[in-house]
């Protein structure tokens, strides 16, 4: 599967409205066999920015592609530049009440799985198991040549003493922990090759226009077919390799339900879409099952 470069979707029709009523979602959980599918939305109370809601990266910044990337050094140095320097920021963040949720409907046997399009590990930090990183993590880095994988501190910590003192100040940060950074501020900026066989590092997630491991595809769509409700959670489903997903729990006549302030390009398919607050709406939803949240975030992926 491929992902399409799509950075931005406009409805050609009326989207259903959205609701406030969280009580679909409730008795979803109560029932057990709830598959969930986050999005960006979901770590934006983290710290970590949206692509696509109100304020979202993408009115300003252009996600890396992987053709970019592999073809030209001047895009890798500038991607890792700006890597560097919002990981240290992206590395701290902590899990919100959202992840802590769903780890918590997980622990009381609500869930069938957890698929995440997110690249930031917060879903595990707070305690889900066996999430399916559906565009990798960013936690850590392969090597384009010879396929070594290692953690990113690794690598943070070289390009730390292959650039000593760099630390310009960012206008922004964005979801796959890109700060924006002038051509001028990165510089001559030194990219570290493989420890390994001095290949291409590439951070292990899944950039535009890449394509996603048919075997994870594979096992997303299992999870699928084996769910009795599908909830989606902060995604607006611009990209199609999360929306196949939507399309195939509705083809299969297994609810849709969503919590995303914003119209998603898979409302049409939903039976119901929760106009809310991910983290108050999450909690709202465990109150009224009885599932307590813990009060402590535990540690991201830094």
């Amino acid at each position: 599967m491929r992902m399409r470069p799509t950075l931005s979707w406009t409805s050609t029709e009326e989207p259903p409205p959205g609701t406030t009523d969280l009580e679909p979602v409730v008795e979803a959980l109560r029932g057990g066999g709830v598959l969930v599918l986050s999005g960006a939305g979901i770590s934006t109370e983290s710290g970590i920015p949206d692509y696509r809601g109100e304020g979202g990266s993408l009115s300003r910044h252009t996600p890396m592609t992987y053709q970019d990337f592999t073809a030209d050094a001047g895009a890798r140095r500038r991607y890792w530049a700006r890597s560097h320097l919002g990981w240290r920021t992206f590395g701290r963040a902590r899990p919100n009440a959202g992840h802590r949720a769903v780890a918590a409907f997980e622990r009381r046997g609500l869930l069938s799985g957890v698929i995440t399009q997110n690249v930031d590990g917060l879903h595990q930090a707070a305690g889900s198991e066996g999430t399916v990183d559906l565009h990798g993590r960013l936690d850590r880095v392969v090597c384009l040549s010879c396929g070594d994988l290692s953690p990113r501190r690794e690598l943070a910590h070289r390009l730390e003493r292959a650039n000593e003192g760099f630390a310009p100040v960012a206008a922004a940060m964005n979801p796959d922990g890109d700060a924006d950074l002038t051509d001028e501020q990165v510089g001559d900026f030194t990219v570290a090759p493989c420890a390994v066989c001095g290949g291409v590092l590439k951070p292990d997630v899944v950039f535009f226009g890449e394509a996603v491991p048919p075997p994870r595809v594979e096992r997303c769509r299992a999870l699928v077919r084996e769910a009795d409700a599908l909830l989606v959670l902060g995604s607006s489903l611009t990209v199609m390799s999360g929306l196949r997903f939507v399309r195939q729990a509705a083809e299969a006549g297994t609810p849709v339900l969503i919590v995303n302030r914003d119209a998603t390009r898979g409302d049409r398919y939903a039976v119901t879409r929760i106009a809310l607050p991910l983290g108050a709406a999450l909690t709202t939803v465990a109150d009224r099952l009885g599932v307590p949240l813990p009060d402590r975030a535990t540690p991201g992926p830094a």
